[in-house]
């Protein structure tokens, strides 16, 4: 029973590799998301870190 049940888990290891061309995607519109953003709040996130720092910094 213990080595069928093994032989079970192991051919689904086997079959179940991944989506490679899925994670690929999931990575450029990932990166194209953080990009979108970045041009498009550029001038705010600066100005939040800006603040953020000086008022860490400040006495």
């Amino acid at each position: 029973m213990f080595i069928r049940l093994f032989d079970s888990a192991l051919g689904r290891v086997r079959d179940d590799r991944g989506d490679v061309p899925g994670w690929v995607l999931v990575a450029v519109m990932t990166a194209g998301l953080v990009t979108a953003l970045w041009l498009v709040a550029d001038d705010q996130l600066t100005s939040i870190l800006n603040r953020a720092i000086t008022s860490v910094t400040r006495p």
